[in-house]
């Protein structure tokens, strides 16, 4: 599990502690930032170097994530399951509501999943093993990409 590293999400720390609490066979790993909230159902870290934050994300079966788009794209690149639950700026989670945003987009474009409230995260993680992804990304921008920003740049 991860929530980024700019502002706090308790909010989702708190959901996925308490309900490891009554999972205990599933092995959780947090990134929690600087939250005010300490697991005691989750190893954690507040941070992670980018080398180790992708070491986790390879041995991870799963990513539940903040619908940060750098996590998102690391979590696919590297074809992992992942489950998002975007930051609210209405309850100080953010600057403004630009996960949610991101969040919809992705959720149509590479069939993210995607929840948007605490009840919604409880149930999906009672039903891990029915979150999986065919989407993946690769690691480097496709061919049409490449061609629309050459000739961007060049005019």
């Amino acid at each position: 599990m991860t929530v980024g590293t700019d502002q706090h999400f308790d909010r989702m720390v708190k959901i996925v502690d308490r309900w490891a609490a009554n999972n205990p066979t599933h092995e959780i790993f947090a990134q929690i930032g600087e939250a005010d909230y300490q697991p005691t159902h989750l190893k954690y870290s507040k941070f992670l170097t980018p080398q180790e934050f992708i070491e986790h994300v390879k041995s991870s079966s799963l990513i539940i994530a903040h619908a940060g788009i750098g996590t998102i794209i690391i979590s696919l690149t590297h074809q992992k399951p992942t489950l998002v639950m975007p930051k609210l700026a209405s309850l100080g989670e953010n600057r403004n509501e630009h996960q949610t945003a991101t969040a919809k987009y992705l959720s149509r474009q590479v069939e993210l999943n995607v929840v948007f409230d605490e009840h919604d995260l409880v149930v999906a993680l009672n039903h891990l093993g029915s979150i999986s992804s065919d989407s993946t990304i690769g690691r480097f921008a496709g061919h049409l990409l490449t061609i629309k920003l050459s000739s961007f740049i060049l005019s």
